[in-house]
């Protein structure tokens, strides 16, 4: 980039004094900090400039700020006669601190320039400027008669890195956990006996057993009960549906409690004797011509007897739009649902240590909470800690705001976004969201979260932090 400044030049030749506007081009600056001192290059191009045989002219660079100055190197242009008076001096660089040359008028001709001052802290914002003079007015010229050249700005650029607070879980005293399945029995009509090899038992069977002994081989792992609940459809009688409902989810309980002996362990039955809160799911998802009416049947508070309820699904409109639901929908409301609850022991952080690789799933949020803590704050380890927290409770808002903080740290903040979107209401969480406004660049979005904060102890010093790093920013 060059830059052109305008010096105004005197020509007193055979007694005369006149004075014409000639230009001295800059170009290729380099301004550069090494250690403790500050170097300064450019290209001056004297090309325009005529000086006659028996005149000097004194180029002075300064360095300026405010009433701060720092005079630099000078370099003298001078006529024919004037550079041979020069020489014959004895006058020389190492001495005198000063470049001196002969000007050829007419023809082009350049100086490279380069200098090294003390560095001083005002000089981190400040300009290079050129004071030409003419007379000898010397310290007088340099105070008043200054061309600016370039600018400096070797300030470090403000990096936003806001300070965020990460929420602690709740201990859990009982660490309670529940696998659960559904299980689709094929029973004879009217039976309620289990046969193990009829239609489709042999696999509905195989996936409680799987269930269980999942649970049973867990040497961190104590079942506490096994809970059964039946299910029938709404076709035919109430009565009838209720005796099949809780008699078939005990001949389960039965089926099950034969096979595994479990000290402590309740066996735990429930039944439901119509699943009409299956069926009306299962009808939203269809495309039936008459849908709506169905819901509405199924939805109505009249009849409450709900034979007379499933009579109207069976004749509405000729009962053609039932015998789809029969065929199709009712034979999954016949279930039985099941859980196989169980508790974990606690671990030791060294235990949580191992375990959070290996088998994570055994470690409450709070136990991984207690491994992140033995690493550094910021480090690769202490954001997979949280990482892998989330993906072991994907809902939990604690896990999601924490994951958020990592996510921030990161510089991932589209993945930040997601996890603020599940991770409830707290000043933790809005001091997060305005993390991610300040990395946007979005400083008043950010202040605006901010300001609210500031009374509030948990997150006050963060907050405090943050708002002086905007200051900051915006007085770059």
């Amino acid at each position: 980039m060059k830059k052109n400044i305008t010096c105004m030049l005197a020509a007193l030749a055979m007694g005369q004094v006149t004075a014409q506007a000639q230009e001295i081009k800059i170009k290729d600056k380099i301004v550069e900090k090494a250690d403790t001192s500050l170097v300064i290059g450019m290209t001056m191009d004297f090309s325009e400039i005529e000086v006659p045989s028996n005149l000097s002219i004194v180029c002075t660079p300064v360095i300026v700020r405010d009433d701060s100055i720092r005079p630099l190197t000078p370099v003298i242009i001078s006529g024919r006669n004037r550079h041979i008076l020069y020489e014959r001096t004895g006058r020389n660089f190492t001495e005198n601190q000063e470049y001196e040359l002969r000007r050829k008028n007419g023809e082009a001709q350049t100086f490279d320039y380069q200098v090294r001052t003390p560095f001083a802290k005002w000089m981190e914002k400040s300009e290079v400027a050129l004071v030409t003079d003419l007379c000898g007015c010397g310290w007088e010229a340099l105070q008043n008669d200054r061309s600016p050249l370039f600018p400096i700005n070797l300030a470090q650029p403000i990096v936003l890195k806001p300070l965020l607070t990460y929420q602690t879980p709740n201990v859990e005293t009982v660490k309670a956990r529940a696998k659960a399945g559904s299980a689709f029995l094929d029973f004879p009509v009217n039976k309620i006996t289990i046969y193990p090899d009829y239609r489709n038992n042999p696999q509905e069977l195989k996936a409680i057993c799987e269930t269980v002994e999942s649970v049973r081989d867990d040497k961190y792992a104590t079942i506490t009960e096994v809970y059964i609940k039946g299910y029938a459809s709404p076709e035919g009688g109430y009565q009838n549906n209720a005796y099949l409902a809780e008699n078939r989810a005990k001949a389960l309980r039965d089926y099950v409690k034969g096979l595994y002996h479990f000290d402590q362990a309740a066996f735990t039955v429930d039944f439901e004797p119509e699943d009409w809160a299956g069926l009306e799911k299962r009808l939203e998802a269809m495309n039936l011509s008459d849908k709506d009416e169905l819901l509405a049947i199924i939805r109505a508070d009249e009849p409450s007897d709900l034979d007379k309820k499933e009579w109207k699904l069976k004749t509405l409109n000729g009962g053609a739009s039932y015998k789809i639901l029969l065929r199709d929908v009712y034979p999954a409301l016949r279930h039985s649902d099941y859980a196989v609850k169980y508790t974990i022991r606690n671990f030791t952080v060294e235990e949580a240590k191992e375990l959070l690789y290996s088998d994570p799933k055994q470690l409450s949020l709070n136990e991984m909470f207690q491994v992140a803590q033995t690493y550094e704050p910021g480090s690769r380890q202490f954001g997979e800690v949280f990482e892998i927290a989330v993906r072991m409770y994907p809902d939990d808002p604690v896990s999601n705001l924490n994951a958020a903080n990592t996510a921030i740290q990161n510089g991932q903040l589209a993945q930040a976004k997601r996890y603020l979107a599940k991770a409830g209401t707290s000043a933790e969480k809005q001091l997060a969201e305005a993390a991610v406004a300040m990395l946007e660049g979005n400083l008043d979005r950010a202040e605006q979260l901010l300001i609210p904060l500031k009374d509030n102890a948990e997150v006050a010093e963060a907050v405090n932090n943050n708002l002086e790093q905007i200051r900051l920013k915006r007085a770059e």
